[in-house]
Order: structure tokens, then sequence, then C-alpha cells
């Protein structure tokens, strides 16, 4: 009998502990997913806390308005985000009429034409491109594309947007590639079937059945692949060049809004002056830029998603 009361007595202390333990996991849970909401919210707090100190000395009309970029001229520094935002659009067009034709074709033929076996060896191998660091990029870009593309195009200098950009493009396709691809994949086997049976061929089901019913998985992987090449750094830093001129010349040496803030970062402006404060405002920019396109991308997922 005592025993069996002790034994009692074990059990309730055990379950005991297993409620408290129940009662702790939801808030250990919590704390885990609060740590990317606070840390997106302190990047914030701190970019527009800094971005203030910029526009208390520069005026917005000069930011947003003027054409020259001259941050270290000590007679007369100006700021402007136009020169550093044209070279950040021209790169990312250029990289996107790299990345979209070849990745998309690159999808249709995992999911439409390969064989299993195929798919198997090309998919991993096309996703390793996704896995090379950026910085081996940049060079590939400076050290190898620049010199083909010099001897195409005379005139191209030493560092250009063009090269940088088609790089950009290269590194992109995985990721357009991989999204679409699994956006075909999900496309039901019965749309297909049923459009081979009212005599379609393989090509006229691919682009009028399949690619339509899986375009806003598509058109998100663009917008996304959009978003990676806005963002992205090594690559224009070494290749790009530092000048920032406003000119919509892919030949010419131009400067992105994150080659600048490497620039800044790397000690050419002191810390506390306006040039220094001038990447903060840039920052922001570039931080509003990203999110407009992933809240794009998820908004086309949810708009023109396709329920089978």
């Amino acid at each position: 009998m005592a025993q069996s009361v002790s034994e009692m007595i074990r059990e309730k202390r055990k379950s005991s502990k297993r409620q408290k333990l129940e009662k702790l996991v939801p808030g250990l849970l919590f704390a885990a997913a609060s740590v990317s909401v606070l840390t997106t919210v302190g990047i914030l707090l701190t970019l527009v806390v800094e971005t203030f100190m910029f526009f208390t000395e520069v005026p917005f009309s000069q930011f947003f308005f003027s054409t020259e970029m001259q941050p270290l001229n000590r007679s007369e520094p100006t700021f402007s985000i136009l020169p550093l935002l044209s070279a950040t659009l021209l790169s990312t067009v250029i990289a996107m009429l790299v990345a979209i034709p070849i990745g998309l074709t690159t999808a249709v033929y995992l999911s439409e034409y390969a064989t299993d076996r195929a798919r198997r060896v090309l998919k991993p191998i096309v996703e390793v491109l996704a896995g090379i660091p950026t910085i081996v990029y940049g060079f590939f870009a400076f050290t190898f594309v620049t010199p083909v593309l010099q001897n195409i195009i005379p005139i191209l200098d030493r560092t250009n947007i063009l090269s940088p950009g088609i790089v950009m493009g290269i590194m992109i396709i995985p990721m357009v590639a991989s999204l679409s691809e699994d956006a075909l994949s999900s496309v039901p086997l019965s749309m297909r079937e049923g459009a081979m049976a009212f005599g379609a061929t393989k090509f006229e089901t691919t682009v009028r059945v399949v690619i339509p019913a899986a375009i806003s998985g598509i058109i998100a992987s663009f917008v996304l692949g959009i978003s990676r090449a806005i963002g992205e750094t090594m690559i224009v830093t070494i290749a790009s060049g530092s000048n920032k001129n406003l000119t919509f010349d892919i030949t010419q040496s131009m400067q992105t809004m994150t080659a600048y803030i490497v620039e800044v970062t790397s000690g050419d402006a002191g810390a506390g002056t306006t040039a220094y404060y001038s990447l903060y405002a840039v920052a922001i920019t570039l931080f509003v830029f990203t999110l407009a396109m992933n809240m794009l991308a998820k908004y086309i997922s949810k708009r023109y998603r396709e329920e089978y």
C-alpha cells in the first residue's frame, strides 16, 4: 500500500513537470519566432534614425532630384540617388534579360520534356550555380567576361555595367528555373492529357495549357529574381566600377546602390560625416525597393494562384 502511494506521488510529480513544460514550450517557440521580427525592426529603426540624420544636412530635393553624386568632394559635396539608381536598374534589367529566357526554358525542359533520369542529373547541376559565392562571380565577370566582351565591343570600359549584369543573370538562373519548374510540375497531369486528347501537340500543350496554369508561380519567380538582382553586391562592386555618373550607356563604368554602400563602409568616409550618413539613406532606399519586390511577388502568387 505504501509503495502504491509513493508511486502515485511520483506520477503526480512527473505530470506536474510535464504540465510546466507544456506551458513553457509555447513561450520558447514564440521567442524563437520573434527573433526574425525583432531583427527586422532593429534594422529598420537603425536605418530610419541614421537616415534622419542625413536629411537634416542634405535636402530631399538634392537627394532625389539632382543628378550629381560627389560625396567626397571637399569643397562642395553633392548627394543624389539618381546615378546609383540608374546603375542598379540597368544592371537588373540586363540580368533579367539573361535569367528569364534561359531560366524559363530550362524549367520547361525539366518539367515537360526531360526524362526522370535526366531531371535527377540536370536539376542538381543547375542548382549548383546558386551555391557559388558571389565574389567568385564578380572576379569571373571582371577577368573573363569583360575581356571577351571587349573583343566584341571595343569601346567597352574595363569596368562597366554590361558584364556584371550578364553574370548576375547567370547567377539568378537557378532561382528562376527552380521556382518555375516547381510551378509547372504542380499543374495536374489531367490538364495535359485533356489537351492532348483534343489533338494538341506536346509543345502546344506546354505553351497554351501548362504555362498559363502556372503563370502565378512563374511571374513570382521573375519578381524574386529582380529582387535578388537589385540587392546583389559583390559582382557589381568588383566589375562595374565606381563612377557615379547619371548615364544609360551600358559600356561605361557605373556604381550601383550596393556598391556605393561597400565603398562608404570600407573607410572612404569618416564616421559621423554627411557622406557616412548617406549610406543609410541609400540603404533604406534599397530596403524599400527589395521589400516592394517581395510584396509584389506575394501578391501575384495569391492573386493569380490556381487551385486544383
